[in-house]
């Protein structure tokens, strides 16, 4: 099934004045074209990020305690290079095509009152980058579904998982999130998940337990990387991107 990405990028004075370049081929105009989207998408396959396989359903047959997961791709790959300038070079425009891809990844008809539930950034992180980079995404994809974004989770403590084994991931992520006491639980809504990459799937785990325990019935999972064995990001060339096939866009 191909994928459509629509455009909702409209150029401020700043972007004309001082235009992107594209983090894939370094084309002037977006920071990320058309192109090098289309070859992101190439690479699309339904992978279950916790047990590695490949699924021929939402859900995954091995993992049946997971909620049905969506992930865009593999973050060994450009996707992962974009995700790192939009986390830790702060590149705030990249918010706009990873919601895109999200927006591609997710199934074209969500189920009725679907709410959007950032997993919360530590409070560190959010001073150092600027911005809080789940949110903004969840705000950006809220508006191309037409969603509300909800920050029902919120962190308990920092703690800091960058560099962490899968040991001390698991018990950090354990004592992270508690349920924020400005929203309520809707208990016909279904919930969608949404975090930037998938190492060991400890924050998403226990954000799914958090909910759960707090009543909730349907959950979603939707990611933008999982990562695939060593988290090295592979080396990424421009004919990749121009040997992709453009897709068409819808305004």
């Amino acid at each position: 099934m191909p994928f459509i990405v629509k455009n909702t990028t409209f150029p401020t004075f700043f972007d004309l004045i001082s235009p992107h370049s594209c983090r894939g081929c370094g084309r002037i105009g977006e920071p990320l074209c058309e192109c090098c989207k289309n070859y992101i998408f190439k690479n699309h396959t339904k992978i279950c990020p916790n047990c590695k396989t490949k699924k021929t359903t939402d859900s995954c047959k091995k993992c049946p305690d997971l909620p049905p997961i969506f992930v865009v791709s593999t973050k060994n790959s450009l996707l992962g290079s974009l995700i790192h300038d939009y986390k830790y070079h702060s590149v705030r425009a990249l918010a706009k095509p990873l919601s895109e891809l999200l927006d591609s990844c997710l199934p074209k008809n969500l189920p009725k009152n679907s709410i959007l539930v950032p997993l919360p950034t530590a409070t560190h992180h959010v001073r150092a980058r600027g911005f809080d980079h789940t949110y903004l995404i969840a705000k950006n994809l809220g508006r191309l579904r037409h969603l509300e974004v909800k920050k029902l989770l919120i962190r308990r403590k920092n703690t800091v998982q960058v560099g962490a084994n899968r040991e001390e991931r698991l018990s950090q992520a354990s004592l992270a999130y508690t349920l924020n006491p400005k929203n309520k639980i809707e208990k016909d809504a279904t919930y969608i998940l949404l975090d930037d990459v998938w190492t060991t799937g400890a924050s998403i785990k226990a954000a799914i337990q958090k909910l759960r325990q707090a009543g909730v019935g349907k959950i979603i999972i939707c990611l933008l990387a999982y990562a695939e064995g060593s988290d090295v990001i592979t080396k990424f060339t421009i004919a990749n991107a121009r040997n992709a096939t453009i897709k068409p866009i819808i305004a």
